[in-house]
């Protein structure tokens, strides 16, 4: 088999395509001929070493990857044998090992993939999804709301957009380069806004024609998140769930009662739980197998897992980056 693996912490370039031995799986686990593999923002801060705090370093070498889809091709003793020859899509936690043409999963973490569902899109929807679905919960967006987003047509960016529309709410992406405000668009955005222009906060302004913004969604920080977290309307809402620029929203208990502003984590306090999580990608499978959220996708091959590092690192990418094999 073949696999991405990491010698060193560092650039993209220590992500090396080489072949490795074949996997067996233990009792309680199934091997995946792997047809998809996800790429997280995250994978390209632990590859560096400095990963956040919750991600402890792993031991080297390494194969990145928490995310794959494909055929199960072999089962442990402990599994039941009808998993055989189905089509699944896992997300395998801290273990990692997804960036590889084949991987070992747990059985308890499988999903059969529905029907006419890409293996691409079930590896977008079983993370990136999964958490998608859980800050779209704490947001319980209404008709009424008009919405920004931040980071619009990345993968989490583009599945709010979508849900805000589904929702009958007017939503106002915002995204960078007129290749990615077009996207956004498409995905049926009342507005779609260049943040690369320094005065994007007026053009915000001018698509609204008057109303007032009720609902922030960031996963930005810095810059950005401070500058939308500005646009909020009186009573308004700001769900945050990260800080991809690499510091957090600053704000003071003065902002939130000049206008009596709520601003939130976008997660709940029972996100980390199993249980949780796996109702979580499964509400996310569903939806995108009903066609009601369709994840864009940034396809790379598999060899070329250094080049999908480097195109999330410099903002080129689309919603979800995958490999495929």
């Amino acid at each position: 088999m073949h696999a991405i693996r990491q010698h060193e912490f560092g650039p993209p370039e220590t992500l090396r395509y080489e072949r490795v031995p074949d996997l067996e799986p233990a009792g309680d686990q199934v091997r995946i001929a792997v047809e998809a593999s996800g790429v997280h923002f995250i994978d390209t801060a632990i590859r560096t070493g400095e990963g956040p705090a919750y991600y402890a370093r792993p031991e080297l070498p390494t194969v990145p990857g928490r995310e794959v889809a494909g055929v199960i091709d072999a089962i442990g003793a402990d599994v039941d044998e009808s998993w055989a020859g189905r089509r699944v899509v896992a997300h395998l936690g801290l273990a990692g090992g997804g960036y590889a043409d084949s991987a070992v999963a747990p059985g308890d973490a499988l999903h059969e993939i529905p029907e006419r569902l890409a293996a691409d899109t079930a590896v977008a929807m079983i993370g990136t999804g999964r958490t998608a679905m859980a800050i779209l919960e704490r947001a319980a967006l209404r008709p009424e709301d008009v919405v920004l987003v931040t980071a619009a047509a990345g993968g989490l960016g583009s599945l709010f957009v979508q849900a805000a529309r589904n929702a009958g709410a007017t939503v106002v992406g915002v995204a960078g380069g007129p290749e990615k405000t077009e996207a956004v668009r498409e995905l049926g955005a009342t507005a779609a806004v260049d943040y690369r222009a320094s005065e994007w906060p007026d053009r915000v302004r001018d698509s609204l024609g008057g109303r007032e913004l009720s609902v922030v969604l960031d996963g930005v920080g810095g810059d950005p998140g401070r500058r939308a977290l500005e646009l909020l309307g009186p009573g308004g809402r700001m769900l945050v769930f990260g800080w991809s620029s690499g510091r957090p929203t600053e704000l003071t208990t003065s902002d939130i009662f000049a206008r009596s502003l709520t601003v939130t984590s976008g997660f709940g306090p029972d996100m980390g739980s199993p249980q949780r999580k796996r109702e979580l990608e499964t509400r996310a499978l569903a939806e995108a197998a009903a066609g009601q959220l369709v994840p864009l996708l940034s396809r790379f091959p598999l060899a070329d897992a250094a080049a999908a590092h480097t195109a999330l690192e410099s903002r080129a990418t689309v919603g979800k980056t995958v490999l495929i094999p």
